[in-house]
């Protein structure tokens, strides 16, 4: 669990997103992406308390399934999940409150039966 430093290039398939069991973020990006660098910093920073969530770093791009499937259009996109169902949506972040607002909303949000 906790913060991932690359940015994944291969994504898990939907299903298996939607299967996921607690806590977890996706951030949808590269590591080319000036927003993406820049945002890094803000996101270590709200994550530093909340080590337990789970952080999926997704590379995206034209014709990438995944990031079509949560209709990401802009970098970084953050996609807070709780049991596979999205609780809050951060794209790109101004600060680490925005992130760590979304961190609670997730933390606070009810288990799935």
């Amino acid at each position: 669990m906790g913060l991932n430093a690359e940015y994944s290039p291969v994504a898990p398939e939907r299903k298996d997103v939607d299967a996921l069991k607690d806590a977890t973020v996706l951030e949808f990006g590269t590591g080319w992406c000036g927003f993406c660098r820049g945002a890094q910093p803000l996101i270590a920073e709200a994550f530093a308390a909340h080590p337990q969530v789970r952080h999926l770093k997704i590379e995206d791009g034209p014709g990438r399934p995944l990031g079509r499937s949560f209709k990401v259009k802009l970098w970084p996109t953050l996609v807070f999940l709780r049991d596979g169902v999205e609780i809050a949506r951060v794209v790109r972040p101004g600060s680490a409150a925005e992130i760590t607002e979304a961190l609670r909303e997730l933390e606070k949000a009810p288990a799935k039966d």
